[in-house]
């Protein structure tokens, strides 16, 4: 596959840990410049102390628009360019929909949905501008399937999907590309520090029992090959997977088709 092999400024969020923390690694250690933003700048004191200059720490909170605005200026102005964007700062949480309070399915929106499009819509005047980007939505593979315990979550990241669905379309004609990337269950901090939960509701305790998985997790240093590859490239997919994802997705969907074409008729219908 052929790809662009020159040196790049990135844009991600989140990168004190997880995906953000190896993806910024990757970049920088092959000579790319780096805009690391993240909630906490104590975990990224390492990077500048081995890349200098290459990478600008910003201390910024994604669900703060005018703080998420002020960055991107601020990245744009030293660097003089934003190459590739990845929006990858998000949260999981845990909780059947009955157990959801208000302040905590805000809370989950406003960081891995509106996170992700004051992000969006704070850099598009800079790529536009120079005629060229490539935003990195990273989504999940829970962006376009579900398990029970996580509607807080799935809703958050199919969200985000179809944003970015809409997104596509409209930037193209000024050379921006846009790709959801679809993690499965990597061994990031998703599972610790960076998971919240609802005070569990007793009738669901069923529930969360049968929908208990054992989880096959994959390396987080393993995607900075293919990140670093989605970069490159000059042919970006509008969807990828990173991960085993493929094959029971793939089952979901046809699951899906096959019930759209039994009801087909009464659909039909309906139509008049």
């Amino acid at each position: 596959m052929e790809a662009k092999t020159m040196s790049k400024t990135w844009f991600i969020t989140g990168t004190s840990k997880g995906f953000g923390r190896e993806w910024a690694e990757a970049a920088l250690e092959r000579g790319d410049r780096v805009a690391a933003a993240a909630r906490d700048l104590s975990g990224l004191r390492s990077l500048t102390e081995r890349f200098g200059d290459a990478v600008l720490p910003l201390r910024l909170d994604v669900t703060d628009r005018d703080a998420v605005f002020a960055a991107v200026r601020q990245a744009a102005g030293h660097f003089g360019t934003l190459d590739v964007v990845a929006n990858n700062a998000g949260y999981g949480h845990f909780g059947m929909v009955e157990e959801l309070t208000e302040a905590e399915i805000r809370a989950e929106m406003e960081t891995n949905f509106f996170g992700t499009l004051w992000v969006t819509q704070a850099v598009l005047p800079v790529l536009r501008a120079q005629g060229h980007g490539r935003i990195i939505q990273v989504t999940s593979e829970g962006g376009v399937r579900a398990f029970p315990g996580i509607g807080g979550y799935h809703a958050s990241k199919w969200a985000v999907e179809g944003l970015s669905e809409s997104l596509r379309q409209e930037v193209a004609p000024f050379g921006i590309d846009v790709i959801c990337l679809e993690p499965g269950p990597y061994s990031t901090d998703f599972g610790g520090a960076s998971v919240r939960a609802s005070a569990e509701h007793p009738d669901y305790a069923g529930v969360r029992a049968a929908g208990a998985i054992e989880w096959d997790l994959g390396d987080p240093k393993a995607t900075r090959g293919p990140i670093l590859e989605l970069a490159d490239t000059d042919d970006p997919p509008a969807r990828i997977f990173f991960g085993k994802s493929f094959e029971p997705v793939a089952a979901e969907y046809e699951e899906r088709l096959a019930t759209w074409r039994k009801w087909q008729p009464v659909a039909l219908a309906a139509f008049g």
